[in-house]
């Protein structure tokens, strides 16, 4: 593990709780070894908080990035804003590129061949470096959507883990969650019912012939993804947060179209050490929106200057906070 280059040293960004600061961040390129080449990802510490809590920000499904974008329409900067926002509150975080992907592209040739179980093993070894470098007596864990999930398996061997933070996170397993959003989406019943048939074969381990499926659906179940949604589909979200003994915030905001109060009060169900909060106008992307607002809601998707909400932020900050004087 070794520290690049320092980017940069400055005030933390206005738009991350809309108000001045004075608190002085720096920012560093971080990397470690991955399977084939470095793992890399962006450290942000407070410059006076030497002694800072560190949260590890764990990306959601599919090729997102570091800062929360991906190509497949994300540009909304979501983790990069958190980062920022928390920095500002004296909380150091490290935010990384999955294997595959972005800094990361060299850890492995393909991006695809991958499981939830590697990405909880890099996780584990994000939280080993981050440590060692900061001298951080724990790790915190805050997984986003699917991040969430790697959070919780990754916390299954829990050694320096202070606890999690589980932000618009499953509480059902995903073939379930991808059935609904399928069902909701596809409109034609055939097709519907082909995507459920396809997603059953996946939870009992079985791949299937993606040339028989319609079109609409090829991609989802492309052949090189298989393998990865098997693996996906296999945990149980509420199983595996209810083997816990650690400090849990569940953070689920009312404004959600990906994952709903229900998934959020199913994980409460399960554990009762775990903390839930319910935010009235926040999205998935963790930002603020105005309630009932699907347009709005869709657009801050692409909108990375629209600012991360600050309930989202001092929440964490007032859980690890109360935590750390524990």
């Amino acid at each position: 593990m070794q520290t690049i280059r320092i980017l940069a040293a400055s005030l933390c960004a206005l738009l991350c709780l809309g108000g001045p600061t004075t608190t002085v961040v720096a920012e560093t390129e971080f990397s470690i070894p991955g399977p084939e080449g470095p793992l890399s990802g962006t450290l942000l510490r407070p410059a006076d908080a030497p002694d800072a809590p560190v949260i590890l920000i764990i990306p959601g499904s599919g090729p997102t990035d570091r800062n929360g974008n991906s190509p497949l329409g994300v540009a909304a900067s979501s983790y990069a804003l958190l980062a920022e926002g928390l920095a500002d509150l004296g909380i150091a975080s490290l935010r990384t590129d999955k294997r595959g992907l972005g800094g990361s592209a060299g850890a492995i040739g393909d991006p695809n061949a991958v499981t939830i179980a590697d990405y909880a093993a890099d996780t584990k070894a994000w939280v080993a470096a981050v440590q060692a470098e900061t001298k951080a007596g724990c790790v915190w864990l805050a997984g986003h959507s699917e991040g969430a999930l790697i959070a919780l398996v990754a916390a299954q061997a829990p050694q320096n883990i202070c606890g999690l933070l589980l932000l618009a996170g499953p509480g059902r397993p995903l073939g379930q969650i991808l059935r609904e959003q399928l069902a909701a989406g596809l409109g034609d019943p055939k097709v519907v019912a082909q995507a459920n048939a396809a997603i059953l074969a996946l939870e009992r381990g079985q791949r299937v012939d993606s040339n028989t499926l319609d079109s609409t659906l090829s991609p989802l179940f492309d052949p090189s993804l298989q393998g990865f949604l098997i693996s996906l589909f296999s945990y149980d979200p509420a199983d595996l947060i209810a083997a816990l003994d650690l400090p849990l915030l569940i953070l689920q905001g009312q404004e959600d179209l990906q994952i709903g109060e229900s998934d959020a009060r199913r994980l409460q169900h399960a554990n009762s050490l775990a903390e839930l909060t319910l935010l009235e106008t926040v999205n998935h992307m963790l930002k603020s929106v105005t309630p009932g607002d699907r347009q709005e809601n869709l657009q801050s998707y692409g909108d990375p200057h629209r600012p991360i909400s600050d309930q989202v932020v001092r929440t964490i900050h007032s859980f690890v906070s109360k935590h750390e004087d524990d």
